[in-house]
């Protein structure tokens, strides 16, 4: 940051152009030789580790003045390196698994399209249309996967209204009793079979066994009897109305079902070539593997921006001069730890001086932009030095507080700025001057 610090601020009006006085006489005035100093502050906080100027140092911009320790900073950046590395072994793995996703579709593929080269070719066979008034090869494959997809959710829903429907049927109390015949009808049909096989197994047998034969026979035959007594029952229970609405709801189900395979075969019949399951399940994988790679790429380049914003910080760690000047103050010590934005020292360029007067009202015509003047000060009694008027104010103000008499502190002035060459170095900041203008 930079801004004009005025070192010491006494100024005096030469008592010449006052009321009375001779306005041909040379206007003189007195000031004070100022510097336009930048304050240095650290951006980062820290130990003090090193200190490369001084007070009175002349430094070129770019100059280091001093550093601050950056162990913290440095295991940061290591550590980022290290999840680089593995961020890069990551991409690697990611990039090696798309690679061997793309091979694998692309086999799949082929072979699928192999296998449907027969169909394809047997379409442009067809000499005329069979049941439909469009030939084979009329509508697109994928034209008709759309329509046999459609039919496929269109058998679900109505697989779900039967299935509904039926439920509704169970519901009803009076088909309560139908439906209970329905359950002891089956499970006398599995008893019969277990009962069946078990006989069927104890004839096959070698062994001379008459008691397990006839033990077989008998479970056989009881579970006979009563699989045709539990059969006599549910045949004269199908006249009644539950019996109808219960067999008509099964109907609709088993129907609606049979639907929904057929056209969930007829889609799969259709998913051939390109649009192979396997084919479709090998492109999601490369869909899945392309993901994993730009994931990885993402990580990487996340990495690269910690350690870009890093190495940025530890560039911070050094503080170099920002303009060519003079060291005019410094207030740190190798060892202290000093906070951010704390300013540390003051450079100033010396070649480059101002000086601002003050002329009374009366004479302020007589200074013009650009205007020489010439300076005197008591270091250097016998040389004088040039300076060049930069600004002239445009409003008045009185006479600062520290002249002497009440008559001074009720003149109107104009402050004048001026420019002051110091190539030498002989000027410094702070000290007193007489200038003359016009001459």
């Amino acid at each position: 940051m930079k801004k004009t610090i005025h070192i010491t601020l006494i100024l005096t009006l030469a008592l010449v152009g006052c009321s009375g006085t001779d306005e041909a006489a040379p206007l003189e005035a007195s000031g004070v030789i100022e510097a336009n100093e930048v304050v240095i502050a650290p951006e980062l906080s820290g130990r003090i580790l090193d200190i490369t100027a001084d007070e009175g140092d002349a430094v070129t911009a770019g100059d280091i003045l001093f550093s601050v320790e950056g162990t913290l900073l440095e295991a940061e950046r290591d550590a980022a390196n290290a999840t680089l590395g593995l961020a890069r072994a990551t991409q690697a793995s990611a990039q090696a698994g798309l690679d061997a996703a793309n091979a694998q579709y692309a086999l799949i593929l082929d072979a699928a399209l192999a296998a449907d080269r027969i169909s394809r070719t047997t379409d442009w066979r067809i000499p005329a249309p069979g049941r439909f008034e469009q030939p084979a090869w009329y509508f697109s494959q994928s034209e008709e996967l759309a329509a046999a997809q459609v039919e496929v959710d269109a058998a679900v829903a109505a697989l779900s209204t039967a299935q509904e429907d039926f439920e509704g049927v169970a519901a009803n109390l009076d088909n309560a009793k139908f439906l209970e015949m329905e359950i002891i009808l089956a499970q006398s049909r599995a008893t019969y079979n277990v009962a069946h096989d078990v006989y069927s197994r104890s004839q096959s047998s070698h062994d001379d066994m008459d008691e397990v034969i006839n033990a077989a026979e008998d479970a056989y035959t009881a579970a006979r009897d009563a699989l045709h007594d539990r059969q006599d029952e549910y045949d004269e229970m199908l006249s009644t109305q539950a019996a109808k609405d219960v067999l008509k709801a099964r109907a609709e189900v088993t129907v609606a079902q049979e639907r929904y395979n057929m056209a969930l075969d007829q889609l799969r019949a259709l998913q051939t070539g390109a649009f192979s399951p396997s084919v479709v399940a090998a492109a999601a994988n490369v869909q899945q593997a392309e993901a994993a790679l730009g994931q990885a790429q993402k990580a990487i380049e996340q990495v690269e921006a910690q350690i870009q914003l890093l190495e940025t910080q530890m560039e911070k760690l050094v503080t170099r001069a920002p303009i060519d000047g003079v060291v005019l103050t410094r207030s740190i010590e190798v060892g202290e730890v000093i906070q951010a934005g704390l300013a540390v020292m003051n450079i100033a360029p010396l070649d480059e001086l101002t000086v601002t007067v003050y002329i009374p009202e009366d004479r302020y015509g007589q200074v013009n932009l650009g205007d020489s003047a010439i300076l005197t000060v008591d270091s250097f009694p016998e040389e004088s030095f040039e300076a060049t008027v930069i600004r002239i104010a445009d409003q008045a103000e009185y006479t600062p507080r520290n002249v002497q008499t009440k008559e001074e502190r009720q003149t109107t002035v104009y402050a004048v700025k001026l420019s002051v060459c110091n190539k030498d170095g002989k000027l410094k900041p702070g000290m007193p001057t007489d200038l003359i203008f016009g001459e």
